[in-house]
């Protein structure tokens, strides 16, 4: 069943954001920022400052905004210092559910993310219980109908690791999390451009949910989303609705 209704779940996940597109540029800004803090303002330098860069211009970010994060990441400016915090824990059918955090207040946003699982019908777990279930990977997605020879030659001779073919005809490229820049730069210079591109934690095994377990899950996700604290939800549900 890898990848039953694989491209369903992606667009509903792009519907989600556009429709938290103030939520959106708040969550971009703090990972500029962090992502400056921890290897400096220099994009060509640091992937993971210029993995945020473009996904705040894939989302038309005015370049103002994205400057003053870079200054106020460096110390140029002042601002609130945020951490990184990483929750983990259950949802629907036992289904592996992990909230990536940034927060200036620990306190809040734990009692918010166990407010939500408790209310949706998941468990808050304890540091570990999941995160051995996924892999931390760049992940491109194409749309069905892509050719899978030609995006497979060109993805190996960008240095990826391997193109995954769906159930549903999408394909994925799968890419180390140090390479994901250089390979998604590959890919678009031989004409290959994603719908999906990130560097994300990709789970090991995925679970099928459908029906009313589907839709619990999907409020569960929801809600977390809906954090202003959170900046991504990682799950093994596979939601077909």
């Amino acid at each position: 069943m890898a990848g039953h209704s694989k491209w369903a779940n992606i667009k509903h996940k792009k519907a989600a954001q556009d429709a938290r597109r103030g939520k959106i540029f708040t969550r971009l800004i703090k990972e500029i920022t962090v992502a400056a803090r921890l290897g400096g303002g220099d994009p060509s330098s640091n992937p993971r400052l210029r993995l945020a860069m473009d996904k705040a211009f894939g989302h038309n970010m005015p370049k103002d905004n994205v400057e003053r994060a870079i200054k106020r990441g460096c110390g140029e400016l002042g601002g609130v210092n945020y951490e990184e915090i990483r929750y983990e824990g259950y949802g629907v059918s036992g289904a592996a559910v992990m909230v990536d955090c940034m927060t200036d207040n620990r306190t809040r946003t734990v009692a918010d993310v166990r407010h939500a699982f408790t209310k949706h019908g998941g468990n808050l777990g304890t540091d570990g219980s999941v995160a051995y279930l996924f892999t931390h990977c760049g992940q491109l997605l194409f749309a069905p109908g892509t050719s899978e020879a030609q995006l497979l030659e060109a993805a190996l001779e960008a240095g990826a690791e391997d193109v995954i073919s769906n159930d549903d005809g999408s394909l994925e490229v799968i890419t180390g999390p140090d390479v994901f820049v250089a390979v998604k730069d590959g890919l678009e210079k031989s004409g290959f451009k994603a719908e999906l591109a990130e560097v994300t934690w990709k789970p090991e095994n995925e679970v099928l949910l459908q029906g009313d377990d589907a839709t619990r899950m999907q409020k569960l996700l929801d809600a977390l989303e809906d954090i202003d604290d959170v900046q991504d939800v990682y799950t093994t549900a596979i939601l077909d609705i």
